[in-house]
């Protein structure tokens, strides 16, 4: 009975330590000017703004292994992706705006998110909007009401009309 104690003692240590390691891949706040907009969504994922080059540069030292742009590429910048892979991060682009969001991008984002191997990651846009959006329908495949998916969107940024429309589009079942 003992032996069981003690390896059931052992295992939820090393089960915290686990989680408080993953909390402690990335950190929980960044330099606003070179992370706008930055927030902690769970251990492994954080949204932002567009990041400067700067940061960019910074974040593999942050933790970070995987960027997702959901920026379009008339948006810019154009030498992200060379600035995330010269500094040997895997990067990853879902261009989406409020007018092609559409299921098909939540998953290609949710496919990455639910990749070990790829966080932690860092999720942006050009101000976390579209990312609140992303976020929304990804909480809602995971069981979330309408309601809860809004407010996990705005938590981490989703905050215009046309997106929140967007998300509610996707979320009403067609006839």
């Amino acid at each position: 009975m003992r032996v069981i104690r003690v390896r059931c003692a052992v295992g939820l240590a090393f089960s915290f330590a686990f989680a408080s390691s993953l909390a402690a891949e990335v950190p929980a706040t960044a330099d606003a000017t070179a992370f706008p907009n930055y927030s902690l969504v769970r251990p492994g994922l954080a949204a932002a703004g567009q990041p400067s080059a700067e940061g960019l540069a910074q974040l593999k030292a942050m933790g970070f292994k995987t960027v997702i742009n959901l920026r379009t590429e008339k948006e810019g910048p154009k030498d992200e992706e060379a600035i995330v892979k010269a500094a040997g991060l895997s990067y990853v682009s879902v261009p989406v705006s409020a007018e092609t969001f559409s299921q098909a991008d939540a998953d290609a984002v949710g496919k990455v998110l639910d990749d070990p191997a790829a966080a932690p990651v860092l999720l942006h846009c050009s101000t976390a909007n579209r990312v609140g959006a992303v976020w929304a329908l990804l909480r809602m495949r995971q069981g979330a009401s309408l309601e809860e998916a809004e407010n996990a969107g705005k938590a981490v940024g989703l905050k215009s009309p046309a997106m929140i429309e967007a998300v509610r589009k996707l979320a009403t079942p067609k006839p």
